[in-house]
């Protein structure tokens, strides 16, 4: 095959820079706190950027719905310091009412120009059939208007030329995305010794995780779960991805 036509095997070793593009706070740190922290521990700059403020989450009814938002923001700024996460960036959509718009897309691109990640972690755009929890709206909008900003909007200096002209952003090629929540995974992450920096994280969002009891053994048996389906060594705790090359 024409060296035009191969795309890489796995990912890179280590990249500069990586965003990661979810809907919600703490979307992140259930999917993916513990390799955001491997990738930080080794040198990688990576950026959070959280489309909607998460004013639809909550469980306490005292709490005024016009608080929520503002709350979960410094949650998540909190969980993101955890794991070693300093940049975090909020788009300002409302919660549950994601759409797969032009502006979104629009706006999504702009982020990549100006972060200029070799890689993009986001959710899936595929619905689950096995596991209906995981296929939330947003998440799925999400997934899809993120791979449709990295491709081709981000890289193509004739999309959303405004980008260009009016703030000076270059078009920029991310080279893989990292897609979390899809039964297409083909890629783990070891993160054993990352499970107290993931629940620590997990445990920040206190106004959604509070009244859960079990909420560190449910998620810790799950990364279990992930690594025997990969079947690896028992005891090993992995988070799981699909890998999508788009350089």
């Amino acid at each position: 095959m024409s060296d035009l036509f191969k795309r890489p095997t796995g990912p890179a070793a280590h990249v500069e820079r990586a965003l990661c593009i979810v809907a919600h706070p703490d979307d992140l740190d259930f999917g993916s706190a513990g390799t955001v922290a491997t990738w930080t521990a080794a040198g990688t700059d990576v950026t959070y950027c959280i489309l909607t403020d998460g004013d639809a989450g909550g469980f306490d009814a005292d709490v005024a719905r016009e608080e929520i938002g503002p709350l979960r923001r410094a949650e998540q700024r909190a969980a993101a310091g955890v794991v070693g996460v300093s940049d975090v960036r909020f788009l300002g959509y409302r919660d549950g009412q994601l759409e797969l718009t032009l502006d979104l897309r629009r706006d999504i691109a702009r982020v990549i120009r100006q972060v200029r990640p070799q890689r993009v972690l986001t959710s899936s755009p595929e619905r689950n059939w096995e596991w209906i929890d995981n296929s939330h709206p947003d998440h799925m909008v999400t997934g899809e208007a993120t791979l449709r900003a990295v491709y081709p909007d981000a890289r193509n200096p004739f999309a959303f030329p405004e980008l260009l002209a009016e703030e000076g952003l270059d078009a920029w090629t991310v080279d893989e995305v990292w897609v979390y929540g899809t039964p297409r995974a083909d890629h783990t992450v070891d993160v054993t010794d990352q499970l107290d920096l993931k629940l620590a994280a997990l445990n920040s969002h206190v106004s959604q995780v509070a009244h859960i009891d079990q909420l560190e053994s449910s998620v810790t048996e799950w990364m279990q779960l992930t690594a025997q389906r990969f079947d690896l060594p028992a005891g090993q705790l992995v988070e799981a991805f699909h890998i999508v090359h788009t350089g």
